[in-house]
């Protein structure tokens, strides 16, 4: 988040330095705030700029394996993606049973994401992921199995979809987790996680577009079948990896116990708990236009799978545009004011979407939302990751999990049920002007979070004080 150069110290304010995880929360009064000079830590001498800079990250071997394999595995991730709406809407012409997929292949992350946090902190995240690796691989090739044999009936994808739910609520906190892990400097963890997107969103880019070449062409069972080999390059790249070992939680410690102190830690720091319940409503309020994709594509732009590729193409450039931005960003600081700006424009971009009845519009539109999701998205992750202490990473992760990832099947049936009721269109209205208003309640939130945040940051380095 941003920081300030003075203002008047406030009780909520006060007590939250109290329970922060900074233990030198005050370190300077109210008034010394206002009358001394605060200004970003120096910067470091061996700086480096342009490509390099926005590349940094990939100096370290570990994370650059990381991003190698995902970078290929996610692009099968998408593909599967897309074939299963796809292929869902072609057995049932269904809006409520997209809606119903979407909610079986995220609901565990909502359920179970708190406790593999829990087990993220205690156990080794490395050979987790690569189990969850394996499981995932197992699973798009079943898809693919199932397809080519004729025999695909909609509960196949159901429980299917599920199993999948399951290994992601165990490997999306981890891996958010993880990526702390991989990295000698700790500096560069805002630009790994910018990085990061920017795979996921490069994945997102090319994956839609080609399933909808693949599906048109060879039908949905080759996205299936494609992604299962991809994981291949992801579970080498893991295994090639040199971890050093760290310092984890008791393992005999209580589960309950560790995700009612994670819970506390978390939802007890105002921070912490903003940012959580922001990006939450913009999951279950905005993402939901993902799974009503096909119904536009089909029934409003009469463009077939073609059109949805695009679509969600044009979605991934715009998110990569957002998440190189951020990776080409030195500082963490700014990133409240940013927060605010990026979830207007998701918002703004699915209104225009939804009432567009123009291909090309529909196109900027996408654009915009793709980069407005990305940028709130990554901006949460690096502040909540910033300020986080280490033992409380992989819970204050699966929280972040839960908020992004888990509220986003309940917004998939609620969406697919108000889409049979007032139609897309309208129902994807709701949802942007949603996130509009949760952005204007963050704005008017963030001077109070940034006097909260800014004795963390000074614990960290991130900002110096000149006292006379």
């Amino acid at each position: 988040m941003d920081y300030v150069r003075g203002g008047e110290g406030r009780r909520e304010s006060k007590e939250a330095h109290r329970r922060s995880p900074c233990p030198r929360a005050h370190l300077l009064s109210p008034y010394e705030r206002m009358n001394h000079p605060m200004k970003p830590a120096p910067p470091n001498p061996d700086e480096v700029n342009g490509l390099r800079l926005i590349f940094r990250a990939l100096a370290h071997r570990n994370y650059r394996l990381f991003f190698g394999g995902q970078s290929i595995s996610l692009i099968g991730t998408w593909m599967q993606q897309i074939a299963i709406n796809w292929l869902v809407f072609r057995l049932t012409h269904s809006a409520l049973l997209l809606g119903v997929v979407g909610f079986t292949s995220r609901i565990p992350t909502f359920v179970l994401a708190p406790l593999a946090g829990v087990f993220a902190d205690r156990w080794n995240r490395h050979r987790m992921i690569v189990v969850t690796q394996i499981l995932s691989m197992i699973q798009a090739l079943l898809l693919a199995g199932l397809v080519f044999a004729g025999t695909i009936a909609v509960w196949h994808i159901i429980v299917l979809t599920l199993f999948l739910g399951l290994i992601n609520a165990v490997d999306i906190p981890t891996r958010q987790s993880f990526v702390v892990d991989m990295l000698e400097r700790k500096e560069d963890l805002g630009n790994a996680i910018a990085l990061n997107s920017s795979m996921v969103n490069g994945a997102r880019l090319i994956g839609p577009s080609l399933a909808g070449l693949l599906i048109a062409a060879l039908g949905e069972g080759t996205c299936f079948l494609l992604n299962g080999l991809s994981f291949i390059a992801v579970i080498a790249s893991l295994l090639a990896m040199r971890i050093t070992r760290r310092r984890t939680e008791n393992r005999k410690g209580k589960v309950l116990e560790g995700l009612r102190e994670g819970f506390s830690y978390a939802f007890g720091f105002t921070p912490i708990r903003s940012l959580l319940l922001l990006l939450a409503l913009v999951s279950l309020m905005g993402m939901p236009y993902m799974v009503l994709m096909p119904i536009f594509a089909e029934n409003i732009l009469h463009g077939g799978p073609k059109a949805l590729g695009f679509l969600l193409g044009a979605t991934g450039v715009g998110a990569i545009t957002g998440s190189v931005y951020l990776a080409s960003r030195k500082s963490v600081l700014g990133l409240g004011r940013i927060i605010v700006i990026s979830s207007n424009l998701f918002g703004m971009g699915l209104v225009v979407f939804s009432l567009s009845r123009v291909f090309w519009l529909s196109l900027l539109a996408m654009l915009l939302t793709g980069f407005g999701m990305m940028v709130q998205m990554a901006s949460t992750n690096t502040v909540l990751q910033t300020i986080v202490e280490e033992n409380m990473r992989g819970r204050v992760m699966s929280f972040y999990t839960m908020a992004f990832m888990g509220m986003v099947p309940f917004g998939s049936l609620l969406g697919g049920s108000l889409a049979n009721h007032i139609g897309a269109p309208y129902t994807v209205v709701i949802g942007g002007l949603s996130c509009i208003l949760g952005s204007a309640w963050f704005a008017k939130n963030l001077p109070s979070l940034r006097e909260m945040v800014y004795p963390i940051y000074v614990e960290k380095g991130i900002l110096s004080e000149e006292l006379p």
